[in-house]
């Protein structure tokens, strides 16, 4: 059974989901961003000892609280560590009230069709029920779509879908994330094919199966306004996408009934240099400017 209360939360609690789930090539940017060259390590190893350290921080920020983090979801490794002694899934939610998400894709395939699909995740089941025992309400699964192909958002589509039954019948929420490219030059068209398939497998769906979405914010205001009332949708999120935090902001806030599942706008003003003091100043007004676009709908220039 799915935790009850950890889905009241993020069916209902206004806030937004941070995502805390860079992995493998995105690792090195990550800690780019955050001021850590790719001199200052060396291999695997140390880097995402690097990259756990930085989430931590973040993780103990008092402004990380479920009070307007309502979710975070984690890289593998991530999940597997922990945060002064205790494992990362128990401190988020009996520590902060944040409930805990799982990045369960192993990466994307080369583009076909104008899309990537995600590489084969043969071992799915047994790190589905590791999660679970670990305290991981949900899961999250990313494709890219670069153009306005429908045979390959079809087959994104179709893909996403069938990896959802397999989570839900683990007894997790996955969260959908077909991301439509911000650099797209068929974007607006993409994202209608898009709308339309996705409706056309939700509707398939068993009644009382739920799933989330992750979704480039549309080209057009409240676009995905269907979607995001269908009844076996629990939450619409965003992704930023690569959009600035002001930028991806004042775009979520003009879209009702969307919230934020941020990466790097909520980590860009952080830096490994910062003292603790000015780390925790500077993340809590990305998260005040984060929760206003995705809960009360006011943009970046208002919210600063």
């Amino acid at each position: 059974m799915v935790d009850a209360k950890m889905l009241n939360k993020i069916t209902s609690a206004p806030g937004f989901i941070a995502a805390l789930d860079q992995s493998g090539g995105s690792t090195p940017g990550a800690l780019r961003l955050y001021g850590v060259a790719e001199t200052d390590y060396s291999g695997d190893d140390e880097m995402y000892r690097l990259i756990h350290a930085m989430r931590v921080r973040i993780m103990k920020a008092p402004a990380f609280s479920g009070d307007k983090v309502i979710g975070a979801i984690l890289f593998e490794r991530t999940m597997d560590g922990d945060v002064d002694g205790e494992p990362v899934p128990t401190f988020l939610w009996e520590k902060r009230g944040v409930v805990p998400f799982l990045k369960i894709d192993k990466g994307l395939r080369d583009e076909e069709n104008g899309v990537q699909l995600m590489k084969p995740m043969p071992d799915l089941d047994a790190l589905l029920i590791r999660g679970r025992d670990k305290g991981i309400f949900g899961t999250k699964m990313r494709s890219v779509i670069a153009h306005a192909d429908k045979a390959g958002i079809a087959a994104v589509v179709k893909q996403q879908f069938e990896v959802a039954r397999q989570i839900i019948g683990q007894d997790l929420v996955p969260i959908v994330e077909p991301e439509v490219s911000i650099k797209s030059p068929t974007k607006a068209e993409a994202e209608a094919i898009l709308r339309d398939a996705i409706a056309a497998e939700l509707n398939k769906l068993p009644s009382g199966d739920k799933v989330m979405l992750k979704l480039t914010i549309p080209t057009v205001a409240d676009f995905y306004a269907p979607l995001v009332s269908h009844p076996s949708v629990v939450r619409v999120v965003a992704l930023s996408g690569g959009y600035s935090t002001a930028d991806a902001c004042q775009k979520l806030s003009q879209n009702h009934g969307m919230i934020a599942s941020f990466s790097r706008a909520l980590a860009e003003k952080l830096r490994v240099s910062m003292s603790d003091a000015e780390f925790n100043t500077s993340i809590a007004a990305t998260i005040d400017q984060i929760y206003a676009a995705s809960v009360n709908k006011v943009g970046a220039i208002a919210a600063e």
